[in-house]
Parts: C-alpha cells; sequence; structure tokens
C-alpha cells in the first residue's frame, strides 16, 4: 500500500537532481533506491552523512571522487570466464587509483567524519593489480613491449620482417621497369599484406597475388611473388604476438578474479560515497541544512523555501503538532497557499530520504508513517470524474490509508461544488482526520472554515499575507490569523465605479461585514505588534552586543590584572633570591675571614 504521495509532492524532481549530482553510474543506481524512510535513526544517519559530505566540502573544496569507472560489467564477464580487454583493465586501473586518492585523502585529515570512514576504510587499493596493471598496458590501451620477454622478442621480429619486406618493395618502387606498371609510387595494405597498386592492363606482367581492385576495375593491389614468403613469415610472427597478448591478459584477469570479493566490496563502498557526496553537493546547492527529527508530532519549519521555485523565493515559517493539529490557510488566489502545502509535503519527504531541506537550521520535523497530498485539478476524462469527485476519491483513500503519525495535506477543500454543501463537507472531513489525530494542513476560500477554525479546540487559523496597497500577495503565512478575500479594495484600487462597490457592500450581512472589518482591525493590531516585536528584537540585539562587549572588557582586565600580580610576583621572587645569595655570599666572606684569623692566631701560638 502507497503511504507516501510522492508524486504530487514532485519528490521524484529531487531524485532527478540527486542523480545529476553523482560521478559515475555507481552512486546513481543508489539514487534511484531513495524513497522515504520511516526508522528515526535510519534517517538520522543517512542525514549526518550527508552533513558529514557537506562540511568536507567546505574544508576542503578539492576534493573529489573523479577516475571513478562502473566496471560491474568486467567483473561480471570475469566471473563467467572471460578474459578482460585492454580498455577494461585499464578502468581497473583508472578505479583504484581513485580508491588510492581516497584513502591517502582520509588518512591525511585530522577530522573523524565517522559515517563516512566507515565506507572508506572499507576500499581496498590492491596495489598489486595496479602495478601489473602499469607494467603491461600502456594509457592508450596498448600492451607494452616489455609486458613479457616472449612479446620483446615477437615485436622485435615483426619489425624486422617489416623492414625487409618494404626495403624489398622499395626496390620495386624505384625500378623504371616497373614505375610504367604502377598507378601510384606507395605502398599500401590489404588485409594484413603488403600490397602495390598496379594498373589493370599490366596483370600480366607483374607477377603476385591480387587481393583487391578498386571500385572502377583499373587499379589492382598486388602482393608481389617476391614478398609472399617474407608477408607469410610477418602473419606468423603476429599470430604469436595475439597469442602472447592473449596470454598476458589473461594473468591479468586471473589475478583480478582472486581478488574480486575486494574489488566487489570496494565497488559498493563507492557506490555509497558517490551516492553521499551527491546528497552534499544538492544540499550546498539548495543552501540546505539537517533539520532536528523527533516521533512525538511536532513539526517547526524556519524560514523553509520551495527547492523547485527558481528565481526569488519568499520563505515560510509553519509549526504543527503542539498547540494544535489541523491548520486552515486562507486567503485569495496566487497568494501562496498552495506553495506553502507543497514545501511543507516536500520538505518532509526530503529529510525522510535522509536529504538536507532549504530551511534554516533549528528546524524540525516529525517522522510521518505516511504523507498524503490531494493538490491540483483532479478532473479525469477518462474516469469520467469532475475535479469535484476527483478529490472526493482521493480524500476517501487518505482516510482509509492514514498511518499514524499522518500528515494529510488538502488543498482547496471542499471545491468544485455547491458552495454551501461544500463548506459543510469540507468541515466534517477536517473534523475526522483530527479524530483520528492526523495532522492536517487544508487551504480554502470558504469563511465557514474559519469559524470551525477558532471555535474548535486543537485546530488553528493561517493566512497569506496580501499588500492591499500594492493589490499584491507578499507569500507571508501568518499562523493564527484567518484570511480576507480583499474583493473589494482590489476592485476599487483597479477603478471600478464606487457605486458598484458600495452596492456589493450592501449585499453582504452585516454580520459578514463585522467580521470582515475585525479581521482588517486583527490585522492592523498584528502588523503593529509585528513592529513592536522587531523593535525589541533590534533592541535585545544591540544590549547582546553591549553585553559582550562588556564581557570582553571584563575579561580584558582580568588578564591585566593577573599580569600585573604575575609581574609582581616575579619580581618579588627576584629580589628575594637575589637578596639570598648576597647573604650567602656575605656569609663566606666572614667565615673566610673568620678562619684566616683562627689561622694566624694558631701560628702565633
Amino acid at each position: 500500500m502507497e503511504y507516501f504521495s510522492v508524486n504530487r509532492l514532485e519528490l521524484p524532481k529531487i531524485i532527478s537532481r540527486l542523480e545529476n549530482q553523482c560521478s559515475s553510474p555507481l552512486g546513481k543506481d543508489l539514487v534511484a533506491q531513495v524513497q522515504p524512510l520511516t526508522d528515526k535513526n535510519t534517517i538520522i544517519a543517512l542525514l549526518e552523512e550527508t552533513t558529514e559530505a557537506r562540511e568536507i566540502m567546505r574544508l576542503y573544496p578539492t576534493f573529489s571522487l573523479g577516475g571513478i569507472r562502473d566496471i560491474r560489467h568486467s567483473l561480471w564477464r570475469v566471473s563467467r570466464g572471460a578474459i578482460l580487454i585492454t580498455e577494461e583493465l585499464l578502468a581497473v586501473l583508472d578505479t583504484l587509483e581513485a580508491v588510492r586518492g581516497i584513502k591517502r585523502f582520509f588518512g591525511g585529515i585530522k577530522e573523524e567524519f565517522s559515517h563516512i570512514r566507515v565506507w572508506s576504510n572499507h576500499l581496498c587499493e590492491l596495489p598489486e593489480i595496479q602495478i601489473a596493471i602499469k607494467s603491461a598496458i600502456s594509457e592508450d590501451g596498448q600492451v607494452k613491449d616489455d609486458a613479457s620477454p616472449e612479446l620483446f622478442r615477437l615485436r622485435r621480429r615483426i619489425n624486422e620482417a617489416q623492414e625487409r619486406i618494404k626495403t624489398r618493395l622499395d626496390n620495386i618502387l624505384r625500378s623504371p621497369e616497373h614505375q610504367k606498371m604502377l598507378q601510384e609510387l606507395l605502398i599500401t595494405m590489404r588485409g594484413d599484406r603488403y600490397v602495390l597498386p598496379v594498373k589493370q592492363e599490366y596483370r600480366s606482367r607483374f607477377p603476385g597475388l591480387v587481393h583487391d581492385q578498386s571500385a572502377s576495375g583499373a587499379t589492382l593491389f598486388i602482393e608481389p611473388m617476391s614478398v609472399v614468403e617474407l608477408n607469410n613469415d610477418l602473419r606468423k610472427f603476429q599470430l604469436a604476438e595475439k597469442r602472447e597478448i592473449e596470454i598476458i591478459l589473461a594473468a591479468l584477469t586471473q589475478k583480478i578474479v582472486s581478488c574480486m570479493p575486494e574489488l566487489e566490496n570496494t565497488l559498493q563502498s563507492l557506490a555509497r560515497l558517490d551516492f553521499i557526496f551527491a546528497k552534499g553537493r544538492l544540499s550546498q546547492a539548495m543552501d540546505g541544512c539537517q533539520p532536528g527529527l523527533n516521533s512525538e508530532g511536532l513539526m517547526n519549519i524556519k524560514k523553509g523555501r520551495h527547492p523547485l521555485i527558481t528565481g526569488e523565493v519568499v520563505p515560510i515559517d509553519i509549526h504543527l503538532g503542539r498547540e494544535f493539529r489541523v491548520l486552515v490557510i486562507t486567503g485569495p488566489n496566487t497568494g501562496g497557499k498552495t506553495v506553502a502545502l507543497k514545501t511543507v509535503g516536500l520538505l518532509c519527504l526530503m529529510a525522510q530520504c535522509g536529504l538536507h531541506i532549504p530551511a534554516e537550521p533549528g528546524t524540525e520535523l516529525a517522522i510521518f508513517q505516511s504523507i498524503f497530498a490531494d493538490i491540483g485539478d483532479e478532473q479525469s476524462i477518462e474516469q469520467s470524474l469532475s475535479t469535484f469527485s476527483g478529490h472526493m476519491t482521493n480524500i476517501v483513500g487518505i482516510i482509509k490509508k492514514i498511518k499514524l503519525p499522518s500528515l494529510v495535506l488538502l488543498d482547496e477543500l471542499g471545491a468544485g461544488t455547491d458552495p454551501v454543501e461544500g463548506s459543510a463537507l469540507a468541515i466534517a472531513i477536517l473534523k475526522k482526520l483530527h479524530s483520528l489525530q492526523a495532522h492536517t494542513i487544508a487551504t480554502t476560500h470558504y469563511s465557514e472554515l474559519k469559524a470551525f477554525a477558532y471555535n474548535t479546540p486543537g485546530v488553528e487559523n493561517a493566512s497569506v499575507e496580501f499588500d492591499p496597497v500594492t493589490l499584491r500577495p507578499t507569500y507571508r503565512l501568518l499562523i493564527g490569523m484567518p484570511g480576507r478575500s480583499n474583493a473589494f479594495e482590489i476592485a476599487s484600487r483597479l477603478g471600478l465605479d464606487p457605486e458598484v462597490v458600495e452596492e456589493a457592500r450592501s449585499l453582504i450581512s452585516r454580520d459578514e461585514l463585522e467580521i470582515g472589518g475585525l479581521l482588517e482591525d486583527l490585522e492592523s493590531k498584528r502588523n503593529s505588534l509585528v513592529q513592536d516585536q522587531e523593535e525589541t528584537e533590534r533592541i535585545r540585539e544591540e544590549l547582546a552586543v553591549l553585553q559582550n562587549d562588556l564581557e570582553a572588557e571584563k575579561r580584558k582586565l582580568h588578564e591585566k590584572e593577573e599580569r600585573i600580580i604575575a609581574e609582581a610576583y616575579r619580581r618579588s621572587e627576584l629580589i628575594i633570591k637575589n637578596g639570598r645569595e648576597e647573604i650567602f655570599s656575605l656569609i663566606k666572606v666572614l667565615q673566610g675571614q673568620m678562619e684566616e684569623t683562627d689561622r694566624r692566631e694558631q701560628e702565633k701560638a
């Protein structure tokens, strides 16, 4: 059963971006397996490894996983007895050299990076394979002459045979007798045999074997009889060379066979490292962070941004699960209600896939066992469903499949039918989801849902802010404030006849007008409160700066006091030491004088 609306919330587009960040097909195959998880410890580990990758790229921007090659097919061929060709062996060499670079990097840094080191520690450099391949195969994919003594000997014989053949053919080219028979004075090859281009009319006068002719038939490519035996010798040496190369490649392949377990484990670790650093690069690209996680259904998104929206994105702050589990968002069209829904859903899915989210540090998300979304026009011609029927079909399925804790996102709940019935149905659906303890965010245009949210414990109003001066939405989400349509203000500013506007106002009930005025007054007070809060925050920041300055000054005075005391102590110690040394010197002088006096008295006696 499907418990996550990944397609409606566009998670596959994020996965595609993650795939583009991979350095090799190894990592891309792991990206294809990404899906939302529900085990908290597993998700935290995935997030932490992403954080480590991001930190490594910050501290060591030149680090890279370049050089990794996908050699899985080559290893599969080896396991079935095939002999690898030179290109495949060079791919193995490139991969092992990349491994050596990764091992050297992690061996030379002091940071722990415990999650990533687990995978780097599993890498095997296999230096004996590297040395063997380097010794036998050149960078351009050719087996080196000194790959074996036999190959060296055969290639020397081949070169000697080729020189003898060319010398003999050069003699023919320089012969006046034969020059008139030749179409061109050049040596060419047909089927690994050296031949000369002979004119058709001289075929009977030029002894040799015909190997080919031109398209017009005017030129025959003839192997002169004088070089047939030399060409045979050359062919014999070339076949022996081919057999020796196969022996060399087979020996190299056997070395790989002996290290198959280490190579397979290394490829798995490389795939994981590529995947982890792809997550880190994606986080870097969207300025993401690691969110906190909890199992209590608490969500607090700070400055969350939808990662698929290009251009300037207005971040949203939204919280759910503590004072209320159901949030009803109202406001004008194109005001950002649907984007807010998608942002919440997509960020939750990304976090449960182990990906960083584009939000401020301090953001906390709940781990949901199911995340459902009913967003967009669900009209289906094939299934003969209207927009309303399509939405209802989705909602029925959601209610049946809810697995707690669950997040349910409903766009334009109750739309597509009679407003009275639609609003009543929307309230009933929200009550049902509330009774099921599902975390729910719903957008709507119905005023009745504002009153429902206001009067129902555990349900809260929210709105997307609209600037009546510029006639444009600000895209800011305001929790605790129901939205207004602003239809009359917009119509007036767009130039509609004031009499028409007043006539429209008269058709609205007095209660609704009072509610509108109340909302306008609340919004004005809220704006004033926001300004006061911003001023308070500014003063708090200034006080914090002053406090830090005072603390710093206090520390400086304390350090200066300690230095003065230490200096005074040092000088007093020095004075005492010098005084003690002077006393000892005087005592020695006095003792010497007393001894001298005693000696003289003894002499007199």
